[in-house]
């Protein structure tokens, strides 16, 4: 019991140890006090909860609003788009998001790509100008979370109970399959999880472009 103690403290303190990297570029020489409002259109890739685009939408839309812009998030945009018959699946180019952006009567959209949101969280992000499709600003950041904690955690805990609740004839069996099972409860989205990709996020958009200069 004291060794399985001290490897998950060990599995602990090596996954927390990662940073948080991030940086972004931006279109030299344009007038961000245009962007009244910004639409945050798309959130894709390796994420598949509704909840949880919304949840990452949000934190953009925190960041937005700290820069002076005035967001519309992502479940209101798909509720908009909704009603004009235009499907969000169906946006695979910069013109396509301009075009939703257009039906929103935005200046300028938002789209987020997520290819890793695993141990390793990854993600780009766009600010892509409705009249032309332009980028006029792109950020992209990395960290990693305590998903493999919380999955080691959760297998053995299920791992246990399971051994308990079969009893001496079929422990193994038992411990096995609670094992399973934990290991599954443990992927579920975690606080640990939502903190680290608002963190990623933070550290994106300090450079974005405020909407009207700082006094």
């Amino acid at each position: 019991m004291k060794s399985i103690s001290l490897y998950l403290l060990s599995a602990c303190c090596l996954l927390f140890a990662g940073c948080t990297k991030g940086e972004s570029q931006v279109r030299s020489g344009y007038d961000f006090s245009k962007l009244d409002k910004v639409a945050v259109v798309s959130v894709e890739g390796r994420i598949m909860s509704e909840a949880a685009k919304n949840q990452i939408s949000d934190f953009f839309v925190m960041e937005l609003l700290r820069k002076g812009y005035a967001p519309i998030e992502r479940a209101q945009v798909k509720t908009l788009l909704d009603e004009q018959k235009f499907q969000l699946s169906d946006v695979t180019s910069n013109e396509q998001v301009a075009q939703a952006g257009r039906i929103l009567n935005v200046p300028a959209v938002l789209v987020v790509n997520i290819p890793n949101f695993k141990e390793e969280i990854s993600m780009t992000v766009k600010l892509i100008d409705v009249q032309d499709g332009s980028i006029l600003w792109m950020g992209s950041g990395s960290g990693r979370t305590g998903r493999t904690l919380a999955t080691i955690v959760g297998a053995a805990g299920g791992a246990g109970a399971g051994a308990a609740v079969a009893g001496e004839d079929s422990k193994t069996a038992g411990a096995v399959v609670g094992g399973v099972l934990g290991g599954v409860a443990g992927q579920a989205l975690s606080p640990q999880k939502a903190e680290k990709a608002q963190e990623i996020i933070k550290v994106m958009c300090k450079d974005l472009p405020y909407r009207l200069a700082v006094q």
